[in-house]
């Protein structure tokens, strides 16, 4: 009986399977599709299918009118490339160079695609299956599936500032609002991983529960900023991201690196090479080849990064009118995350000052500055180092704090020992390294060359923050700031910007 049961699921597997791509062939042999966002159903063609798995929609050929009323012409005026010429002509955007048009129409491709295999792919929230992620965990024991997508992700790398969030943002933003999507950085998304694998203890694989709870929430998955350099999400990634193609998730990410280049030099990087053969064979992958750096092209320093060691008593001022200056700061608890405690030494009115070493060198980590953007909307960081090999770690964290507030467009007023560029200008990647003169015995061996740091994530990393440091000191970014922290629109916030400044 066994070996019975046994082959009628094999059997329905297989024939669930030949009809799901006969279908997906099919459609791609048709002439292009005409979609209305009101009907959210598949092309006429499939009411005669009797394809199993999908669904029979001859009783609701009158849902039909409204598509029919869509002409192709209509059709093709959405998408990302359309919101992007209709921005620059208004003069939102500045005309950016041939590598973002090229990325664009990379986007429009898979857009396009998305919409023409909506139903496939089981992107509308209000008719995909609703059963939890443990329960989909059980129901597969019983009735082993496998969904990939018929759609190819993206995975897009380039250097930095050239336009790579903002235009996955670009893109999210044209998706119809009924899918089930979702947009976060990277490290926000392993955070919620691992605080969902803690929930999940005691089951065989926790790993599938997860992704199916994912799944279960957003079947388009957009993670901006995809770098691994902790062992703890590089030896997961691999198992995780099978399950959530399995469940037929589609990934949109952007990075500074390209896949093969992931998690390089990394603890154990053996286990971790099988997720970028995943990552590559489930994701189309481009490259954004500009040399510009947008971010640099922002209005001039608006007085919110302050150099030399005799700047703190400015910093406190400057913290002390941004708090009001009848308040009184003082120090606060708040929670970050799974119970835990972050020390704040002041704090007032969404403001919060820290001297660098209680933020930078304690073992603190990406969960902990989530959970203190949560709370304060602008941070006093006092005495940022000159980052050398005696603190590395220091730097790492630096980074990640400032990739954090960047995500969750927090404001940083700090003083350092030098400019951005300064702070980093020891840490070098190996290729550097071996590019720099080496000392002879004739020659004095400088006490900074002592310091260097031959680090290459840390290296690549380093073009981001400081890229990053310099946005985050413009008129823009902190009048973005503004709006978004008081709601209000942002020409409305250019005078309280600048009293920041004076």
């Amino acid at each position: 009986m066994r070996a019975v049961a046994r082959l009628i699921r094999q059997s329905r597997a297989a024939f669930q399977h030949r009809h799901y791509y006969h279908a997906c062939n099919l459609a791609r042999r048709q002439g292009p599709l005409v979609y209305s966002s009101l009907t959210r159903r598949l092309p006429r063609y499939y009411d005669e299918l009797p394809v199993f798995g999908l669904p029979n929609l001859g009783t609701s050929r009158a849902l039909s009118v409204d598509a029919e009323k869509v002409s192709a012409e209509d059709a093709s005026r959405a998408g990302p490339l359309i919101e992007y010429e209709r921005r620059i002509a208004a003069g939102e955007l500045v005309d950016g160079d041939m590598c973002q048009v090229g990325t664009l129409q990379e986007l429009q491709r898979l857009y396009d695609e998305l919409v023409a295999y909506a139903d496939a792919c089981k992107l509308d929230r209000y008719s995909a299956s609703e059963k939890a992620g443990r329960s989909r965990w059980l129901w597969s024991r019983f009735m082993p599936q496998s969904t990939y997508s018929p759609v190819k992700g993206l995975y897009l790398y380039g250097g930095v500032g050239t336009g790579k969030t903002m235009l996955m943002d670009l893109f999210f933003d044209q998706l119809p609002g009924n899918w089930r999507k979702k947009r976060i950085h990277f490290h926000d998304f392993m955070l919620n991983v691992h605080s969902c694998l803690q929930k999940h203890k005691g089951v065989a694989d926790p790993l599938e529960v997860v992704a199916g709870e994912i799944s279960d929430e957003a079947i388009l998955l957009c993670l901006d900023e995809f770098m691994v350099n902790d062992v703890a999400d590089a030896l997961i990634l691999n198992r995780l991201y099978r399950h959530l193609f399995a469940n037929g998730a589609i990934l949109v990410a952007t990075s500074n690196r390209a896949p093969d280049n992931l998690y390089e030099g990394g603890l154990q990087r053996d286990l971790f090479l099988p997720f970028i053969a995943t990552l590559k064979e489930r994701c189309v992958v481009r490259e954004i080849g500009s040399l510009v750096d947008y971010r640099k092209m922002t209005s001039a320093d608006q007085g919110s990064y302050f150099v030399g060691k005799d700047s703190s008593a400015y910093l406190l001022q400057k913290f002390q009118q941004l708090i009001g200056e009848h308040t009184t700061a003082r120090p606060q608890e708040v929670e970050v995350v799974m119970g835990r405690k972050l020390q704040v030494p002041r704090g007032a009115n969404g403001c919060a000052y820290f001297p660098f070493e209680e933020l930078c060198d304690r073992p603190l980590g990406a969960a902990d500055y989530f959970g203190l953007c949560k709370n304060f909307h602008t941070l006093a960081l006092d005495g940022v180092p000159i980052f050398g090999l005696h603190n590395r770690t220091a730097a790492y964290r630096f980074v990640t704090l400032v990739d954090v507030m960047y995500e969750n467009r927090a404001r940083l007023l700090c003083t350092a020992e030098g400019n951005p560029h300064e702070l980093f200008d020891r840490i070098v990647t190996v290729m550097d390294a071996k590019q720099m003169a080496p000392r002879t015995s004739s020659r004095s061996r400088r006490s900074d060359d002592l310091d260097i740091c031959v680090d290459n994530e840390l290296g690549f990393a380093k073009d981001r923050t400081i890229s990053r440091l310099t946005e985050m000191n413009s008129k823009e970014y902190l009048e973005h700031h503004t709006a978004m922290s008081t709601g209000k629109d942002v020409t409305e916030e250019s005078s309280e910007a600048n009293a920041v400044a004076g």
